[in-house]
């Protein structure tokens, strides 16, 4: 009666608006039935066949299984791991910690991705870090953007989303308070890196593409990054206010 208990977006306008339109252009690159046909993945034996060994051979193993999601030929990708030898943590003007690097992509005859050695550890945000930067290949290498647009971290993290991988840097996102900018034409504070509402939106939207109110990959998401996701799953049958309506 008095719209107490109305859902509401996970995001603000200006998030809302960029993870809808850049869906609907991921879609174009590389086909809707990417986003709502494929499995999500998520960390199980299910998904992935081979134990996991924090080394360099376990995490070239890895990356093969990572390439194969993400449509890319394991033959075209290695890996070198490198250590950083300046562990201490800076801060900007504002006293917030800028973030260190975990990973890099390098082009060339075969592209190289460049992992920092205390990612062997985890294996949750290994996954993340590879299918980010094979994100990056799909998108720069493949030519289909320049990596110069305001956007360019964000849309390799939405990428990642869309090939079904983005559970696992939902539970470790790389938005730093250090790197808020602001989105174009407003005054709304815009991240670097998706954080964690963003990708709660973003994986909504495979769930509400696909009919499924409570898909059973929600058990595998930190419990901040579950409450988000479900929060705009809420919102999305409730509403229907999305852009990607036209896909349902």
């Amino acid at each position: 009666m008095f719209g107490w208990f109305r859902p509401t977006c996970p995001v603000d306008s200006a998030a809302k608006n960029w993870i809808e339109s850049r869906l609907i252009w991921l879609s174009k690159q590389f086909g809707m039935d990417t986003f709502v046909r494929r499995a999500v993945v998520r960390p199980t034996n299910e998904f992935f066949e081979c134990s996991y060994s924090p080394t360099p051979k376990g995490a070239q193993a890895l990356l093969q299984q990572v390439s194969r999601y993400m449509d890319v030929d394991p033959d075209r990708v290695s890996i070198n791991i490198f250590t950083d030898k300046n562990p201490l943590y800076f801060v900007n003007e504002q006293g917030l910690y800028l973030p260190k690097v975990a990973g890099l992509y390098e082009e060339g005859f075969q592209t190289t991705i460049h992992l920092e050695s205390s990612q062997l550890e985890n294996p949750m945000d290994l996954v993340g870090t590879m299918a980010h930067e094979l994100a990056h290949l799909r998108l720069m290498g493949e030519g289909r953007v320049t990596g110069e647009g305001f956007d360019n971290e964000l849309l390799t993290d939405l990428t990642v989303v869309f090939y079904g991988l983005g559970l696992f840097l939902a539970n470790s996102p790389r938005a730093w308070q250090s790197q808020f900018s602001t989105w174009p034409g407003t005054n709304i504070k815009r991240p670097e890196y998706m954080t964690m509402a963003m990708f709660g939106y973003a994986l909504a939207h495979a769930a509400w593409l696909r009919n499924e109110r409570n898909p059973n990959w929600l058990k595998n998401l930190r419990p901040d990054a579950r409450a988000e996701t479900k929060q705009g799953i809420r919102f999305l049958f409730e509403t229907s206010d999305s852009k990607l309506l036209i896909y349902r």
